[in-house]
């Protein structure tokens, strides 16, 4: 059974809420149909400003500052949100659905009959921030294994698969599969934002006569929507979700974890010198710099990096790791962007290139992003290497 509409009935008002799948035909219909039909005094929508202003103007990356998004540190955020929105870009292709056609359809109709919409969903870089603040080192390294392999999955889905999903059986499997695989990244994306949602449809029912409401989420929101409203109409829950907007501290583990791998390696080299002497700890200084600079500077070659972006890559990897606040990525990717200077036609074909590998190597942009994480990627696996075998000097 598709659940695609719940009627919630409180004292003062009535909220109806329509499950989506966010490239379903379908969806777009049962949205103008129920919202013409019911003539609500408010019209909610799981949009923020940006994803809305995204969806109903041509996307455009001209603002992009690349050289200020590594020096932010915000290089992974915006390759997961490049990546998220090439997968449903790539489903919507095929079934000739815009992704998030049903939220604008909702909006354009309260706005012809006259009623008044609100977008209710947190802003989606602050979401991308707090899953990514709440991952631990293993938990970031599976949750961009897993965006990259959907952004190069050749699977299609067909239409009947994507009306499945919102069947509850079929999202019940799913949000279990991602809370076993994933549970701070689910916790973030779904629970937390089912209460956000919940929280500000209720109050924007405040910004119009109070009646009936209808709010448009996806499948996935429904139940979850359903139990934060309820607990909000009885007074066992609030209607403030700010702390749901800040970003999570960084437990001491976490601050201490970036030290870990440069103080030991640093304890090995001292260590050499006062057992074997100033001969066995150079060279274990260089073991150390050639591991971790090579294989910086082979990530940048299998991105096609400017060679001046591998010089930088090999001396810049061993600077990194002795300063956690930086990474080889910061040097790599800057001198790629600054040697290779994104052009116009860049940014206009942003969006698309990033859905297929000859686009990624093709655009300045994802190329330089490339460049940044894989250069990052074999500083990482150098220093990991590079441990047992400075080790192993030792025992010689």
């Amino acid at each position: 059974m598709n659940d695609t509409r719940m009627t919630l009935k409180f004292q003062d008002r009535v909220i109806i809420l329509i499950g989506t799948a966010h490239v379903s035909r379908d969806s777009i219909e049962e949205v103008r149909q129920i919202i013409q039909e019911v003539g609500p005094a408010m019209v909610c929508v799981e949009l923020d400003k940006g994803r809305y202003q995204s969806i109903t103007e041509k996307e455009t990356w001209e603002q992009l500052d690349v050289v200020k998004v590594f020096k932010e540190g915000k290089g992974f955020l915006l390759i997961a949100n490049l990546v998220l929105s090439s997968f449903q870009r790539r489903m919507g292709a095929e079934l000739g659905v815009k992704p998030g056609e049903e939220m604008k359809t909702a909006v354009e109709t309260a706005i012809a009959l006259g009623i008044p919409y609100a977008l209710c969903d947190r802003e989606v870089q602050l979401t991308l921030r707090r899953a990514w603040a709440r991952c631990g080192l293993w938990n970031k390294c599976k949750l961009l294994a897993s965006l990259l392999s959907s952004a190069f999955s050749t699977e299609q889905l067909s239409e009947a698969e994507i009306e499945n999903l919102k069947n509850r059986s079929e999202l019940d499997d799913m949000m279990s599969a991602l809370s076993d695989y994933l549970p701070p990244v689910k916790e973030t994306l779904i629970d937390e934002r089912d209460r956000y949602l919940a929280a500000r449809i209720w109050t924007s029912g405040r910004e119009g006569s109070i009646g009936k409401q209808v709010a448009v989420v996806g499948a996935g929101h429904m139940q979850g929507v359903k139990v934060h409203l309820e607990k909000i109409a009885a007074g066992e829950a609030g209607e403030d979700v700010s702390d749901l907007e800040a970003i999570p501290r960084q437990k001491v583990f976490s601050k201490m974890a970036g030290w870990i791998i440069p103080a030991l390696i640093v304890a090995l080299i001292i260590v050499g010198f006062l057992r074997a002497g100033v001969g066995v700890s150079l060279t274990m200084l260089l073991r150390w710099v050639i591991l971790n600079g090579s294989l910086a500077a082979l990530g940048t070659l299998l991105a096609l990096g400017h060679p001046l972006s591998m010089v930088v890559s090999f001396f810049g990897a061993p600077i990194a790791t002795i300063n956690p606040f930086i990474g080889v990525g910061l040097f790599s990717g800057i001198t790629q962007v600054t040697l290779r200077k994104p052009r116009v036609s860049d940014t206009q074909t942003l969006s698309e290139d990033v859905t297929t590998l000859k686009g990624i190597y093709r655009n300045r942009i994802t190329r330089a992003l490339l460049v940044f994480f894989l250069s990052s990627l074999g500083g990482a696996l150098g220093n990991f290497i590079s441990i047992p075998s400075l080790a192993s000097l030792l025992v010689q």
